[in-house]
């Protein structure tokens, strides 16, 4: 299940090399500027991996979840930034193909698997984090249009977006999760409130946002009114948080390994002392369990499995694993590692946001300890 078929590797192998010569060589000028990659998005639009998951009738490559973390572990080697702009897109991408109608899917999707249409994401708020249920964010249908009141934030993608995909209240709090819809809102339909400086994830801003007296026709809404939040929960491309998590690790581990390689203390190279062995493969162990734990989450995701368990495996393994090998490349590499002159620090500022994005880690402790409890307690019966 978890061996990669000759086409992925050929796939992997080919991302890695673009990777290698169009991503990495300007990771650090990007992060430090602050600058939106738009070069690197344009070419992979070009190469149709910004329709990776889209539908070939549509203009995308078909592929399934266990391509989608490959491509993100690639990227995430050099700037998560390039692996959360695509992932997010491609995430509202799913969501028009697998609860859009018809004309909505001929209507967006060949142009985002090109990248010519950009989506951003419109969920998360400030009284709406852990808990999306809890977001104040309206809808009132009046005729046939809908008046969207209320505030977005976190919208990665957002200065470059054409449509943010805006979940909104659409019924009373009783009668939640089918209480909230899902509209394709223009981007320039919102106010922007707060550009917020964050530790790390420089190059892609994710701002909050506001709409006041918006108003988008019944077409706009994609999928049933009041089963937007559950239908979202049928989709898995969560899994592209993980895999992120598993680039950076691997990054960190590679960049340790070459740089012990070179750098001499005591008339040999670092790389020889014992303590520095043995830390530097619990390194590696920790990018091959991360990297199971997503293979495992993406396949049954293929397989239409339940992922409960597999995904919040993956997401702690993952962003733990990411976090623990930078912090090690750092201390390898010492005043090096300090400084923005080697990738291993923005590693480090990257991977904290990965214990937060695709929901905070704790929350998914609850959700592996119960799925857990679930499973063994049936067990023993």
């Amino acid at each position: 299940m978890l061996d990669l078929t000759e086409d992925q590797l050929a796939f992997r192998d080919d991302v890695r090399t673009f990777v290698a010569e169009e991503i990495r060589p300007n990771a650090i000028e990007l992060d430090q500027t602050e600058t939106y990659p738009a070069d690197i998005l344009a070419e992979l639009g070009d190469r149709r991996l910004t329709g990776l998951t889209i539908p070939e009738a549509y203009g995308g490559m078909g592929e399934g979840h266990l391509e989608l973390v490959v491509l993100i572990e690639e990227f995430s080697t050099a700037l998560m930034s390039v692996s959360s702009s695509l992932a997010l897109h491609l995430g509202v991408a799913g969501v028009i193909e697998q609860f859009g109608t018809d004309d909505q899917r001929e209507t967006y999707l060949p142009e985002m698997a090109t990248f010519d249409t950009v989506g951003a994401l419109g969920l998360s708020e400030a009284g709406a984090g852990a808990n999306k249920l809890e977001m104040e964010t309206t809808a009132t249908r009046e005729g046939n249009e809908w008046v969207l009141e209320g505030h977005k934030q976190w919208v990665t993608n957002y200065f470059d977006a054409d449509y943010v995909l805006t979940y909104a209240k659409t019924g009373p709090d009783e009668d939640a999760p089918h209480n909230i819809s899902a509209f394709l809102v223009p981007t320039e339909a919102f106010d922007v409130e707060e550009v917020w400086g964050t530790l790390g994830a420089w190059s892609v801003k994710s701002p909050r946002v506001r709409l006041e007296d918006v108003r988008v026709d019944d077409d706009a809404r994609v999928g049933a009114v009041g089963e937007a939040y559950v239908q979202r929960g049928t989709l898995h491309n969560g899994v592209n948080v993980p895999a992120r998590g598993v680039g950076i690790a691997r990054a960190a581990l590679e960049d340790t390994v070459a740089y012990l390689q070179e750098r001499e203390q005591y008339q040999q190279p670092v790389g020889d002392f014992q303590g520095v062995r043995w830390a530097v493969g619990e390194m590696a162990e920790r990018v091959e369990t991360a990297r199971f734990h997503t293979y495992r989450a993406a396949a049954k995701a293929d397989a239409g499995e339940d992922v409960t368990k597999a995904f919040a495996m993956a997401k702690l393994n993952a962003s733990d694993a990411a976090i623990e090998n930078a912090n090690d490349a750092i201390r390898f590499l010492g005043g090096r590692g300090y400084t923005t002159d080697h990738h291993v620090e923005r590693y480090l500022r990257d991977a904290q946001l990965l214990t937060i994005a695709g929901g905070p880690n704790d929350v998914h402790r609850n959700t592996l300890a119960d799925a857990v409890f679930d499973e063994y307690s049936n067990q023993a019966k």
